[in-house]
């Protein structure tokens, strides 16, 4: 038996033993790297060790932390709320409109050039606020952003554009930017909307608008929504039938709930409780949950000077990351130290609000797939479906394997891997249309991305709060394989098949 089906065995056995035991997936992943590891390098100049520690991202730990420390400080001093209202306010309070103004304004990032997971970082916080203050499902926003992401990500500017772009090129395939582009937008906005109406997207329609003519009442906030995210619970009180509405809002750390639910009561009103380590721990919220943000009473309308200072830092770093092309983490985390430094108060607590458990399941799963890589999984399977002979089945297989080990691993890694590996069918006598499955490729390797276990999924994941972070989770874990499962076919069938490109 092969070293790469071993490994491969070794991470259906990783996912197998999470699912029907509670131990932590990130753990699970990190003995698995050492245990494999061990065996592989032993015998290696550098050490097993060393060799194991090679593959821990360190990028992506530093993404993780410095965007969930920095947006922790924003919360809590009242940043994010105050972005929130004067976003609503920006808006006119379409409900509606929401999702999608924030899957334009991400797309216009990445498509200028910004890096995918860099953009989602700093939209996804603000976003996923908007959600939980109005009531928008948690899961429809975040991957209405990462959907965003992905659309602009192709553009002969943006990082996946010019890594395809260049791998065609020295390869000498012909190639489209611009179609590559356009059918990187058509599929996401197609999948946004199948998103919008199976997340709750219906119950924003009817030009339903948040009406903020009073900013410091919550509940008259949640009861504007016009029976949006809300269900007669046939209880009565002054003024009407009692409801249960479906808002939480960041202020109290609460989250939209689903089902008819009742949300707890706010901080402050009758009833209301902080829950203990032990209550948090019964929720199940075993592989990552975080610790709450501290109360806010009311809306934050007005800025002060740690906010007005929050926001000189969030712009700092847009422009750090976009225009001079600084790191999104090392930058997170500069500017939330500054912050603590000049603005003290508002950091209290922040690195408690850092979501280690997400973390920990992201780290060390990438860890294991690293080893992976380097072992050359990818290629190994590359090889045995191109042994195969038969070119359509071959280009199926292959945008499978970009689906599969982009939704753990890293999407530019696979667009500069997998491409080359399609080379041999690609030309000869029964050579399959190169643009086309360039373009399926491609699509079937980024729109993963919503996966928890990529960048983009696993930012979404960490900005979530503590009774959402679960939910959001399995959600987007569902979500994510239902694409490796959907789009690499999908794709085949209309771009590959008919040969016309």
């Amino acid at each position: 038996m092969s070293v790469q089906l071993v490994l491969i065995l070794v991470l259906l056995a990783i996912f197998l033993i999470a699912t029907v035991l509670p131990v932590h997936m990130g753990a699970l992943g990190f003995v698995a790297a050492f245990a494999c590891g061990y065996f592989i390098y032993k015998g290696s100049e550098d050490g097993y060790d060393d060799t194991i520690f090679g593959f821990f991202p360190g990028s992506l730990f530093v993404v993780l932390v410095g965007v969930t420390y920095l947006f922790a400080i924003a919360k809590n001093n009242g940043t994010v709320d105050w972005l929130v209202h004067a976003s609503v306010r920006a808006s006119g309070g379409r409900l509606a409109a929401i999702p999608w103004a924030m899957f334009t304004v991400t797309a216009a990032l990445t498509a200028i050039g910004g890096v995918v997971p860099a953009v989602v970082a700093i939209i996804a916080p603000v976003g996923m606020s908007f959600a939980r203050r109005y009531g928008i499902t948690p899961v429809l926003m975040g991957l209405f952003i990462i959907n965003g992401a992905t659309a602009g990500g192709f553009s002969p500017l943006s990082v996946f554009g010019v890594i395809t772009n260049d791998v065609v090129e020295s390869n000498d395939l012909p190639g489209s930017p611009l179609f590559l582009w356009g059918a990187s937008i058509v599929i996401n906005v197609l999948l946004s909307i199948v998103v919008f109406f199976i997340f709750g997207g219906r119950k924003l329609l009817g030009g339903a608008r948040v009406d903020i003519s009073d900013p410091t009442d919550d509940d008259f906030v949640a009861a504007s929504v016009a029976g949006d995210a809300t269900e007669d619970t046939g209880e009565d009180i002054p003024g009407g039938p009692a409801r249960r509405t479906a808002v939480g809002s960041t202020s109290t750390g609460g989250a939209a709930v689903a089902g008819g639910r009742v949300p707890e009561a706010r901080h402050g009103q009758p009833g209301h409780h902080h829950p203990t380590a032990a209550e948090r721990a019964d929720t199940k919220a075993v592989q990552t949950t975080a610790l709450a943000e501290e109360p806010h009473e009311g809306q934050v309308t007005t800025l002060d000077r740690d906010r007005a200072l929050t926001l000189g830092g969030l712009v700092l770093l847009v422009v750090g990351a976009l225009a001079f092309d600084l790191d999104i983490g090392l930058m997170a985390i500069t500017v939330g130290v500054l912050l603590s430094v000049v603005a003290p108060r508002g950091a209290k607590g922040a690195v408690g609000q850092i979501a280690w458990p997400t973390v920990l399941l992201i780290c060390g799963i990438v860890t294991f797939v690293g080893l992976m890589q380097d072992q050359d999984v990818p290629g190994w399977l590359g090889e045995n479906v191109s042994s195969l002979g038969v070119p359509l089945i071959a280009a199926l297989l292959i945008c499978y394997i970009g689906g599969v080990v982009s939704a753990f691993a890293s999407t530019t890694g696979i667009l500069g891997a997998l491409i080359p590996l399609a080379v041999p069918f690609l030309q000869g006598p029964d050579a399959v249309g190169a643009v086309g499955l360039i373009t399926a490729l491609a699509l079937s390797s980024s729109i993963v991305d919503s996966s928890p276990f990529s960048t983009s999924g696993a930012l979404v994941v960490a900005n979530a709060t503590e009774a959402e972070r679960d939910r959001t989770f399995r959600t987007l874990m569902i979500w994510g394989f239902s694409m490796v499962a959907i789009i690499p076919l999908v794709t085949w069938l209309v771009l590959v098949v008919p040969g016309w490109l």
